[in-house]
């Protein structure tokens, strides 16, 4: 095991009912702006509850935050909060408004001309508005850490930055306000939270980090099991529970201390929701088994591990195994109605071109080895036409 140091401060608010509890969280006469986006949350009570909380406060809110928020829709906010004098931040959504939050906060305060160089030269933040979130739907994590993914439409850039500046003060965890999601989100968000856990868990290492590895098997032993769950009954408050828990768990700094990280499925996604704008994990559902087939010999160990202890892939070779444990992959999300080839999307040869040439015209290297280029990225993505 690796040395590392860890640092987590989100205060977690968990279960029924909870949405109420944030007006003691919030510090006494702070000018709130509600973020949310597009409006699902004044169709299921959350905007309704969130206001009554908010009672005692002077408030004001922003909506229109996209999937895959926008670096120019951000920018907006932070000219309202400019503009009204706002100093605390309440995020109602899911990972998109609470990673626009992130930049929001961010940039609100950023005194080094355009805020966007956060992400595309990694200034500095010192310093940052505080907030909370309401979380609305169980997939990116993004409510227990410090990290956001922002997208820039007029240059097709999605980008990541991370600070602890940004970590939120508090997040409200309500399974109950997942249960009117439709069946793709719900989908997403499993698909999502199982590609986090295999970023940090799934990758080369002669060192020993049993821990973190029994702790991502049971993460993603779990998803595999309560995912199809909460598509069949999506009222069941106990396997709605499990994956929000599981969701924040598999992202909020935990599972990847002491150990080496990939990332490589999450920074090819984002590429081809930058050009094509497919769903975030919809990408990661057609990369991720094409990078286990390309990489297999590189990460065997850990794709036989995988297989055996998370899918019951047993009596065969080590070979057979990891195949067997990428046609698992796939058939999981497959399950999910989560296609898993470019084809499924119209997508072919001209996006694998695009890709690679983005790639290595950044110079980019990779995964936890730093081999992965445009060109081994335009082979994973070959594979999965």
């Amino acid at each position: 095991m690796k040395n590392f140091s860890f640092y987590n401060p989100v205060k977690i608010i968990f279960g029924k009912d909870t949405i109420k509890d944030i007006a003691a969280e919030i510090p006494a006469k702070s000018k709130v702006l509600v973020v949310y986006g597009g409006g699902s949350i004044k169709k299921n009570g959350v905007y309704d509850q969130v206001t009554k909380a908010l009672s005692s406060f002077e408030w004001h809110e922003f909506s229109g935050i996209e999937p895959n928020p926008h670096y120019e829709t951000c920018m907006k906010a932070v000219a309202l909060i400019k503009d009204k004098k706002i100093d605390f931040i309440l995020a109602v959504g899911g990972g998109s408004v609470v990673d626009a939050t992130k930049f929001i906060v961010a940039a609100a305060c950023f005194e080094d001309g355009d805020p966007w160089k956060i992400l595309s030269e990694g200034r500095a933040i010192k310093k940052a508005l505080p907030y909370g979130t309401v979380l609305t739907l169980s997939a990116t994590g993004s409510e227990m850490n410090d990290g956001a993914v922002i997208t820039r439409a007029e240059t097709q850039d999605k980008l990541a930055f991370s600070n602890p500046l940004v970590y939120p003060k508090f997040s409200v965890l309500d399974p109950e306000v997942t249960f009117s999601l439709p069946p793709k989100q719900i989908a997403n968000g499993i698909v999502d939270s199982f590609v986090h856990v295999i970023e940090q868990y799934l990758v080369y290492s002669e060192e020993d980090t049993l821990m973190q590895d029994l702790w991502a098997e049971s993460l993603l032993k779990l998803l595999t099991i309560e995912g199809p769950k909460a598509l069949r009954n999506p009222d069941d408050y106990n396997v709605r529970a499990n994956l929000m828990w599981a969701s924040s768990w598999a992202l909020n700094g935990w599972v990847g201390r002491g150990v080496d990280q990939d990332w490589a499925t999450h920074m090819i996604g984002h590429e081809i929701t930058a050009f094509y704008g497919l769903d975030h994990a919809v990408t990661l559902s057609i990369v991720l088994p094409g990078l286990m087939t390309v990489l297999k010999d590189q990460k065997a160990k850990k794709i036989v591990r995988l297989g055996k202890k998370v899918f019951g892939i047993e009596g065969a070779s080590d070979n057979e195994i990891i195949d067997r444990t990428v046609k698992a992959v796939e058939g999981f999300f497959e399950g999910l109605g989560v296609k898993t080839r470019l084809s499924d999307y119209g997508l072919g040869g001209d996006a694998i071109e695009v890709i690679r040439k983005r790639l290595n015209e950044r110079g980019w290297k990779l995964g936890e080895c730093h081999n992965i280029t445009g060109d081994v990225a335009a082979e994973i993505l070959d594979l999965r036409r």
